[in-house]
């Protein structure tokens, strides 16, 4: 008698697993995706995070899911990583979506407006301020969608070849300047040029620009601009922050088991940790290299900062009234950063500065 519901029971398990194997599996296809970024190899924070992202995906999805990333130019140049997935050459792509302002100034939100935020605004902007509802209603014209991801903090001023005193030496300086900084410098008079972070040595070397703007001291000094241009600038108003996205196809997107899609989200926020921690940790020692190696390091004159400050505010009026996703998104982030700016004065800020006084008293 027990023999026998033993073996009754063994059947009906065994049966069990025939049925739920295939379930399962069908639950997690095999799928590989394409993933073009905007970086070149060289890079091992903003390609190396998008490498990372990659790895935690497979982990996740115990290998089922198998993304492959592709440095700029190796499928398609690093500025044209968003027409690559909306037009489905890829799925996915890492991008830093302000480079596509000439589609819509309003993609400059999802990277860093001018005199914007900072690093944590930002993030805090997107997912809790309905920022990155606004980006994806942008995102979802061009057949894409978007989940932010790596962040480099803010940025320095960039490298230039003479030093600049007033105002005046702003105009007529050819510069490489990302995104919708680049409006802002040619209404001062400045001479803009949007160029791939690989192409921006030579251009410079060769004097085809005068100055440049990438990242920060550890991005920069992989890239050599120390040997071409001495004059190191900061603040870089223009970036207080650098946000990155992973972009999906939306068919692409849509078409995916959901918990791959959480795997995604999952993966990416992950790696805004790993990409920002890790610029935190690598910018001051190769700033005091870039120092010895010969950089000079200068604050930018008050007057050009408030010029330039002043040259933003008029384009982002005109801006909020002709262009209907930029008035929306200028409307909410300036909202958003009245609430947090009195907050950050009271606790970062004093924080701050209280340590970086105490720094030599200890």
């Amino acid at each position: 008698m027990e023999r026998r519901k033993f073996l009754k029971a063994g059947g009906l398990g065994l049966a069990a697993s025939a049925v739920a194997a295939p379930a399962i599996a069908q639950g997690s296809p095999e799928i590989r995706w394409r993933y073009a970024t905007s970086w070149p190899k060289s890079l091992d924070t903003l390609y190396g995070g998008c490498e990372y992202f990659t790895k935690k995906v497979a982990e996740i999805t115990d290998n089922k899911f198998q993304i492959q990333p592709f440095a700029a130019g190796e499928i398609v140049p690093g500025l044209q990583v968003l027409d690559a997935v909306s037009n489905g050459t890829v799925e996915m792509g890492n991008t830093a979506l302000y480079y596509y302002w000439g589609k819509n100034p309003a993609f400059t939100f999802a990277t860093a407006l001018p005199f914007g935020l900072n690093t944590r605004q930002q993030i805090s902007w997107l997912l809790w301020g309905g920022g990155q509802e606004l980006v994806n209603d942008l995102l979802k014209e061009h057949n894409v969608y978007g989940i932010p991801t790596g962040s480099t903090g803010a940025q320095m001023g960039g490298w230039f070849r003479k030093e600049i005193k007033s105002i005046d030496d702003i105009k007529g300086l050819k510069m490489r300047i990302g995104g919708f900084a680049g409006t802002i410098m040619a209404k001062l008079g400045a001479v803009p040029q949007q160029i791939a972070g690989g192409d921006i040595y030579p251009a410079l070397e060769k004097g085809t620009i005068d100055a440049a703007e990438w990242v920060g001291p550890y991005d920069d000094e992989k890239l050599g601009f120390v040997k071409v241009a001495k004059y190191y600038y900061y603040p870089g108003w223009w970036e207080g922050t650098s946000q990155g996205h992973n972009i999906m196809n939306l068919d692409k997107w849509n078409a995916l088991p959901k918990h791959y899609q959480a795997a995604i989200d999952s993966a990416s926020r992950d790696t805004f940790t790993w990409i920002t921690g890790k610029y935190d940790a690598l910018n001051a020692p190769a700033l005091k290299r870039l120092l010895v190696s010969g950089a000079i390091l200068k604050a930018f004159p008050q007057e050009v900062l408030e010029a330039c400050y002043g040259a933003a505010n008029e384009i982002y009026a005109d801006l909020s009234k002709t262009n209907p996703h930029f008035g929306k998104m200028y409307a909410s982030m300036t909202a958003y950063r009245g609430e947090a700016l009195p907050w950050f004065q009271v606790a970062e800020l004093s924080f701050d500065s209280f340590m970086m006084r105490m720094r030599t008293k200890t």
